[in-house]
């Protein structure tokens, strides 16, 4: 019989007075014996409404019930048939919102913990010694993949399962996009990411780091000199967006994605790092989503007094609850329903402080927030002497203005059709560079979109 114990177990986490003062991991994962008994409140229901509700449709139900018989090894067997991410998702995927909103535990009380039971599989798997991992054999086609983020690991994986010949291109001096430079330590250990990447090096993975693709090779190069038969552009979102107000190239002004780079990708916050980051005594962020909760945790761990401020209500945020909550519980200030109009700097051109907008709730816009408006004669002035903005990001402009015939929308965004497939032949693309700034677990899709698309046009074109 199920467990019908309406809420779910608890996850054991650092107690907020303790966490907020250093970067290890918030949470700390369930017990076997935890997990056993949180897998069996799963029902097993017979259409499978949780499956429907996984951008990567892993087979939820089947690994959950390898869970409740303590068959840790069947169940990670069946996650990885359709994810290559398993602890990254476990961690950072708005479960709440995707598959555990769909599961029917939820009608009357907590939903199963979808994502603290992957977690936990993938946790136990990466902890065994013996591991190995099959490496298909090569079917001789060649596929490149630009970006190591979470939509291109995830097409890089899904290829080399099928025996494709996989190079991912990444930027930067370390591979892992978004989830070594954006996500906090405390919120994704980097050992985890590295665990997960180093199984798609043993399926044969190829990974090139500090290779611009645009700079030091094109997408037309890789295709016509390369040997490359596909090539799916998965580089993310990293342009960050800026309000263009008065002061905002004082000293003291950075972006999320500055801040949290030189944080989690450089070690900025470890003693004796080579590259340093401003400790600030008082930090407004502006901003309500999972990035702006990320460098407001991130601001608070350096010894910041920390204010995020956003022009909605707690009830808008954008980020997912649990990140709020664990801001609150570590002492981070929320300044709602505040506009910033200008960043107020002194007399050598440091941040110190933010002329603000109050701002009430109007009518909702088109996604269905309630649109803010400015409170006529109402200002506030914040003290602070750093700005951290966190309002979204765009795709950078690099790929498209160097590949002739890829097209773009008015945000940047590359145009694909329902497969991932862009504008040029052979040319696919997803994730942030396709949608701007989303959710790991989306991108993820679209790269497993991708490959299976890539895989069906060159198994058609080898006809």
């Amino acid at each position: 019989m199920p467990n019908m114990r309406l809420t779910k177990n608890p996850m054991p986490s650092q107690k907020a007075d303790v966490r907020n003062k250093n970067f290890k991991e918030v949470a700390l994962g369930y017990t076997e014996e935890m997990a056993i008994d949180e897998a069996q409140r799963c029902l097993n229901c017979k259409n499978k409404p949780c499956v429907e509700g996984c951008p990567v449709k892993i087979h939820i139900p089947e690994f959950i019930a390898c869970v409740a018989k303590g068959d840790f090894a069947a169940a990670y067997e069946i996650i990885s048939r359709s994810s290559s991410l398993p602890a990254v998702c476990g961690r950072v995927c708005p479960q709440e919102s995707q598959c555990e909103s769909k599961c029917v535990r939820g009608i009357k009380g907590e939903a199963v913990g979808i994502g603290r039971l992957e977690r936990f599989v993938a946790d136990w798997h990466n902890a065994q010694e013996n591991v190995t991992v099959n490496k298909p054999e090569s079917n001789g086609h060649k596929v490149a993949i630009i970006g190591s983020g979470p939509s291109g690991l995830t097409c890089a994986g899904d290829l080399a399962k099928k025996g494709y010949e996989v190079t991912v291109f990444e930027a930067l001096h370390v591979a892992g996009g978004v989830l070594v430079y954006g996500i906090p330590e405390f919120r994704l250990p980097k050992v985890i990411v590295q665990k997960e990447i180093d199984t798609l090096k043993a399926l044969g993975v190829k990974i090139e780091t500090n290779m611009v693709i645009g700079k030091v090779l094109s997408i037309d190069e890789l295709m016509r000199e390369y040997g490359f038969e596909a090539v799916f552009i998965g580089s993310g979102a990293g342009l960050p967006r800026f309000m263009n107000i008065p002061g905002e190239n004082l000293n003291g002004v950075f972006s999320a994605n500055e801040f949290l780079t030189r944080i989690n990708l450089m070690k900025a916050y470890k003693e004796g790092s080579h590259t340093p980051v401003y400790r600030a005594k008082k930090v407004c962020v502006v901003g309500g989503g999972n990035v702006a909760m990320d460098a407001a945790r991130c601001a608070k761990r350096l010894g910041s007094d920390v204010t995020i401020v956003y022009r909605r209500t707690e009830a808008e945020l954008p980020a997912r609850r649990e990140e709020v909550e664990h801001a609150m519980e570590e002492g981070i200030k929320f300044q709602m329903l505040t506009n910033p109009t200008e960043v107020l700097g002194d007399e050598n051109g440091w941040v110190k402080g933010m002329l603000c907008q109050e701002m009430e709730l109007g009518e909702p816009d088109e996604k269905g927030r309630r649109r803010p408006i400015p409170k006529e004669g109402a200002m506030c002035t914040l003290e602070c002497d750093a700005v951290i903005m966190s309002i979204g990001t765009s795709p950078n402009p690099l790929i498209k203005s160097t590949t002739a015939g890829l097209e773009v929308n008015a945000h940047g965004g590359i145009i694909v059709n329902e497969d991932g497939l862009t504008s040029r032949d052979g040319v696919y693309a997803g994730g942030d560079a396709v949608t701007g700034a989303a959710t790991v677990i989306l991108a993820m899709g679209a790269g497993k979109t991708a490959a299976s698309a890539i895989d069906e046009a060159i198994a058609k074109n080898a006809e």
